[in-house]
């Protein structure tokens, strides 16, 4: 019974010893791991977006001009409409 309880106690030191040395070993290379996972996280992104990773290389894409705001004023109303409650924009109400 002896035998048990000296390798169980053996076990748990081991245990413990691990736990305090990998909590050390964080604490102690925290910005290096920081950095590590930024520059992981931003390599990510930047590859993600494909030809706009450079910002210098890439072309943007056209939009349809049917979905472009109309420009003309008689396309715009000049005064605001009744809105149900919601908030309108430029209504000093």
């Amino acid at each position: 019974m002896q035998k048990i309880v000296n390798v169980l106690a053996i076990a748990s030191s081991v245990v413990s010893v691990a736990v305090v040395g990998s909590g050390l070993y964080v604490y102690v290379n925290r910005a290096s791991i920081i950095d590590g996972i930024k520059s992981q996280a931003l390599e990510a992104v930047t590859g993600s977006l494909g030809g706009f990773g450079s910002m210098g290389g890439g072309s943007l894409p056209i939009g349809a001009p049917d979905l472009a705001p109309p420009t003309d004023k008689a396309a715009v109303p000049s005064t605001p409409q009744a809105s149900l409650g919601a908030p309108v924009p430029n209504s000093p109400f």
